[in-house]
């Protein structure tokens, strides 16, 4: 659902399609962490891809954000037949240091899956929701209607008359420490179809890190964006932009 106000910007040029990833949103809840490791993810990408080139051919432009632009870059490895280009929108990439081990890399997101397994979950209702997550970093930026869909699509109905998180902590802590389960970087240098990587400038990661990345690409290219790490939260309209200016053909190109 927070995908709207992009989608809204690009259908008059595409049929849009979003996703639930598993264990995210109203998809379901697989046990156990091997669920969610990271190859998993692009192969369901792929998998829907899939079924809808039986309907319309290949995929005209893979849109990915964070998490879901590095899925979307193992799911072009999967079936590359399948997408003509892709928008990586401050994907995660983490480049893998000398000598660096699968546990290395585990070790270093425990941090961050300890944070999700401590995180409230449940609420008495959406308005208490809204007043705990008003004052959060992760929301500052975010246009006031991408902040009411999450509070509308994030979080279920209890039977108990609260509402809780659709994406539990476990599996939020899961995808943090199978970190470790795919090298991007290694990963990206086998895609084939032309790729545009848009750099959160106020994001979480150095702009290094992306330089890096498309220069090890095939056919890539790199631009900034004005905007925290959540560009379709924040500036849709810059996203809309940057994707209907790289799906047009190369004469019509500013």
């Amino acid at each position: 659902a927070l995908w709207a106000p992009v989608a809204e910007g690009l259908r008059a040029q595409f049929r849009v399609i979003a996703l639930d990833a598993r264990g995210h949103g109203d998809s379901s809840k697989l046990e156990g962490a091997a669920a969610y490791r990271w190859p998993e993810f692009g192969r369901d990408v792929a998998a829907l891809a899939e079924r809808l080139a039986h309907e319309a051919g290949p995929v005209a432009l893979g849109i990915g954000h964070s998490f879901g632009g590095t899925a979307m870059v193992l799911a072009a490895l999967e079936r590359p037949d399948l997408f003509a280009r892709l928008l990586l929108v401050d994907p995660v990439v983490f480049p893998r240091r000398v000598g660096e081990s699968d546990a290395d890399r585990v070790e270093g997101a425990r941090g961050m899956a300890d944070a999700a397994r401590r995180r409230r979950h449940v609420f008495p209702d959406r308005a208490s929701a809204r007043e705990r997550f008003r004052g959060r970093d992760t929301f500052a930026g975010w246009r006031p209607r991408a902040f009411e869909l999450y509070l509308a699509e994030g979080l279920a109905d209890r039977a108990d008359g609260g509402v809780e998180l659709k994406c539990p902590g476990e599996v939020e802590a899961a995808v943090f420490e199978n970190g470790g389960s795919v090298d991007v970087f290694a990963a990206a240098q086998r895609v084939r179809a032309p790729t545009l990587v848009l750099w959160a400038r106020r994001g979480n990661f150095p702009r290094a890190y992306f330089e890096d990345l498309v220069r090890g690409m095939p056919d890539a290219m790199l631009r900034d964006v004005e905007s925290g790490h959540f560009p379709p939260m924040e500036d849709p309209d810059a996203v809309v932009r940057e994707a209907i200016g790289f799906s047009a053909p190369p004469d019509d190109r500013d």
